[in-house]
């Protein structure tokens, strides 16, 4: 029985695709499509998914181009069914791009062989020693595991083995501050270029992206930028939600991505939210976030912060009391980080007053230092609270002076009410002013930033928190 059209016109099509890419790439990207149909001189072909459609028309439009002409002949069409719901078998037609309508070859000679291919190109130059940035303190030894965390330090150790060659690509980490998702990045980086040193590896903050995005946008250096980021061979994003609202360095990053996804190359990025509730990400980034695996990182139990607690007391050839242990982790649990901070505040209490590190000492600078969870901190307390400290009203905060003590007040108003509340950027911006999302977080990144440069703006806002914790 002779085989359908369609079916007879791939299989030629296949044929000579084959002679022309290597076998791994034929078997990834060609050999799982299926032809459908072939009517009005266009070939109608599924593919798996969005991203296949997009990676074919991006890498392989050429090759697919002058295959068709060779086998279909001039004005040959490519039409693509791309399965967007595998268990509901959902699909949607997408027509392929211009450059894919098959057309005559203007600079052939029938000595050649394969398709596409040309002189061999110029060895490119060597790419410099990079610095990649990593904590060498943020290591797997380091970090302790527990029910909270064991999934994510699996796939993480899985990732850190085989870069690039498992299904966890990106791995997007996500989880409230402090629980750990820095450090468990950069133990990724490091057992990488522990066992590949040939890698190139970078951490970098995506606050650090952006800035070096808008510098090489003012020098006229973009390309550069690009073509550095392009040379990754394993990039560590951290905190990528600071990307909310910012198009261009998006838009920018989407393609680096794109790159270094389609050369195999191993994306790890953190969020202190999963990407389904990101506010002001394209979705077509979002929608890569999830290629690969999204793990989550819980806050720690209290047997794995009296265990975190340990191992640090241990490291810092410190002596605590288990009881001292036992009542810091059952009182402090927000972060590892807060963990952490109240051992060096004991530790600098019992040295600079002569004391011993006993129960007592603890519970007072416990209650002093750990804010109290059960109490609810609302949008109107932080606003009242701020402009009082600041003796203005609380209607100025709304309004759109831009006095400097107005402009401070509001920035302190935002930046606290997505601390102590649970409110998504463009929700804090609707209660405060009816302003945009890009405006609260250009806010809370100027507080951040000026609380690690500026002791007296760092004052103001510790009084702020002391008030607000007594109302």
């Amino acid at each position: 029985m002779n085989k359908p059209v369609h079916v007879a016109l791939w299989n030629d099509c296949l044929a000579i695709i084959r002679d022309n890419v290597a076998e791994s790439t034929y078997n990834t990207w060609f050999a799982p499509i299926s032809p459908l149909k072939f009517e009005d001189k266009t070939l109608v072909i599924q593919v798996p998914s969005q991203f296949f459609y997009e990676f074919l028309e991006e890498k392989f439009v050429d090759l697919l181009r002058h295959t068709l002409y060779q086998v279909i002949g001039e004005g040959a069409k490519l039409m693509y069914n791309v399965m967007v719901d595998k268990s509901a078998s959902t699909t949607v037609n997408l027509e392929a791009s211009n450059r894919s309508t098959a057309v005559r070859k203007t600079a052939t000679t029938q000595s050649q062989t394969r398709i596409n291919q040309g002189p061999q190109a110029p060895n490119p130059p060597a790419v410099q020693e990079l610095d990649p940035r990593l904590n060498p303190d943020y290591t797997f030894e380091t970090f302790i595991e527990g029910n909270s965390n064991k999934l994510s330090r699996s796939v993480a150790e899985a990732v850190a083995e085989n870069p690039a060659k498992t299904v966890f690509n990106p791995l997007f980490i996500h989880g409230n501050s402090g629980v750990g998702k820095t450090h468990l990045a950069n133990a990724v980086g490091l057992r990488i270029k522990e066992q590949y040193p040939e890698k190139r590896v970078l951490y970098v903050s995506a606050h650090l992206f952006q800035v070096q995005y808008t510098d090489s946008v003012r020098n006229n250096t973009t390309n550069d930028f690009i073509n550095f980021y392009q040379t990754i061979d394993v990039l560590i994003i951290d905190d990528i939600q600071e990307f909310a609202g910012v198009v261009k360095t998006q838009n920018t990053f989407f393609h680096i991505f794109n790159h270094l996804h389609q050369n195999g190359k191993q994306l790890i990025l953190t969020s202190d939210l999963p990407p389904v509730l990101l506010q002001g990400m394209e979705d077509r980034l979002l929608t890569r976030f999830k290629w690969g695996m999204v793990a989550e990182l819980e806050r720690p139990s209290v047997e794995l912060r009296k265990d975190i607690l340990r191992n640090k007391i241990h490291r810092d050839g410190l002596q605590f009391p288990p009881e001292v242990i036992t009542y810091i982790a059952e009182n402090v649990d927000d972060s590892v980080r807060d963990l952490e901070g109240i051992v060096i505040s004991i530790m600098a209490h019992s040295t600079i007053y002569n004391k011993n590190i006993d129960l007592d000492l603890t519970q007072r600078i416990v209650k002093k230092v750990v804010r109290d969870e059960k109490k609810v901190i609302t949008v109107d307390q932080i606003i009242t609270t701020v402009s009082e400290y600041f003796k203005i009203e609380a209607k100025l905060i709304h309004s759109k002076s831009r006095k400097r003590e107005v402009v401070q007040a509001r920035h302190f108003a935002m930046y606290l009410t997505k601390e102590y509340t649970d409110y998504s950027t463009p929700k804090i911006g609707k209660f405060i002013g009816n302003r945009n999302h890009s405006t609260v977080l250009h806010a809370c990144k100027t507080v951040k930033h000026q609380c690690e440069v500026d002791k007296n703006y760092r004052a103001d806002m510790d009084s702020i928190q002391e008030l607000l914790h007594k109302r």
